[in-house]
């Protein structure tokens, strides 16, 4: 089957489906939990929260401790988790297509390890949990700065310069990183440290979703508007310059986009590895390398991925397991397969 008829088969099968599902997974995440909720009454309570006066007309069946769970505090998470898994695929993605790289990442630039850096030296200055987010959205946006300005007076292919630049500095913000653990409080700034850099969504606000969103929507946009460009990319600069693409603009537009997601996402649930890798290489398999079909495919995959791992790490056992754990027991194996298989990834 060709790109156009894989391309057309994906958006009318595989979109709709990976939408039902995710639709499934999102109410599920509010019925399940220490505090069971039916699922009949997460519906109601959902649709009581956005139109009051739609339901008012029925008897409420529900308790005010269920709204509470629901409403205050499973939703900014259901939704947190939506959102990071949707950006983090999408920026891997991205990525992918840019680098013509199948093991790029989103972290590739060096975003994380700047998060990091930032988060870690926002700790140890005993700053709030928004000074926290906003130091390491600040120096994750820095990393990716200082390697585009490294890339850009390196002779040579410039995305390699990239890659390299990106590794070379992800190494001193790493280095950085564990300087700050060395001098930290072992008692109270050396364990925030430790479980911010595992990645977590325990404790997400309705004021942290509303901080996350917009430079999110920001970052987005681009990235499904120029997926059609994106193709053009992975055939080659000079094809794509042939067809009449300024791969320049084109590739720095996607990279500042990428990278803004990613630091979005970074900052407010910290390190989450593996699922910019994972996700759209399957969602590849299945609807094929059209950028077009495979970046919402992605989004919506990446979404529904990363809220079932978050289920999974506040339901498995008694204590929250960390979210980046289980996404790297999930990421590892699969990395392991990608590099062994015969067949390109791309």
């Amino acid at each position: 089957m060709d790109r156009k008829g894989a391309s057309t088969k994906g958006a009318r099968v595989y979109i709709p489906v990976l939408s039902a599902v995710l639709l499934f997974v999102f109410l599920l995440s509010f019925s399940i939990g220490r505090y069971g909720v039916p699922i009949w009454q997460v519906v109601k309570i959902l649709i009581d929260a956005i139109i009051p006066d739609f339901i008012g007309k029925l008897t409420q069946t529900w308790t005010s401790e269920m709204a509470i769970v629901v409403i205050n505090i499973r939703l900014p998470r259901v939704l947190m988790a939506c959102l990071v898994g949707c950006c983090l695929s999408a920026a891997g993605a991205a990525y992918q297509g840019i680098f013509k790289n199948p093991m790029a990442s989103p972290d590739i630039l060096g975003a994380s390890s700047g998060a990091a850096f930032g988060a870690a030296l926002a700790i140890l200055l005993g700053a709030s949990s928004q000074g926290i987010t906003f130091l390491a959205f600040c120096f994750s946006l820095v990393t990716v700065l200082l390697v585009l300005l490294i890339a850009k007076r390196a002779p040579g292919m410039r995305t390699v310069n990239l890659i390299l630049a990106g590794i070379m500095i992800s190494s001193l913000f790493s280095a950085g990183t564990s300087c700050i653990k060395l001098v930290a409080d072992p008692t109270n700034q050396l364990p925030a440290i430790t479980f911010w850099l595992m990645g977590s969504l325990s404790g997400v606000k309705l004021s942290d979703l509303f901080t996350a969103f917009l430079p999110m929507a920001i970052g987005l946009m681009p990235l499904l508007l120029l997926s059609w460009q994106i193709n053009l990319l992975t055939l080659g600069d000079d094809e794509a310059r042939a067809l009449g693409v300024n791969i320049n603009l084109v590739r720095l537009i996607v990279i500042l986009s990428a990278t803004l997601i990613t630091a979005s996402s970074i900052s407010t649930a910290g390190m989450i590895g593996w699922v910019g890798l994972v996700i759209p290489h399957l969602c590849r398999k299945l609807v094929g390398g059209n950028y077009r079909v495979l970046m919402p495919s992605s989004m919506i995959a990446g979404a529904a991925f990363l809220l079932v791992t978050d289920n999974i790490s506040r339901c498995l056992l008694t204590s929250e397991i960390p979210i980046g754990i289980l996404t790297a027991f999930i990421g590892a194996p699969f990395f392991i397969y990608l590099i062994t298989r015969k067949e390109k990834a791309l």
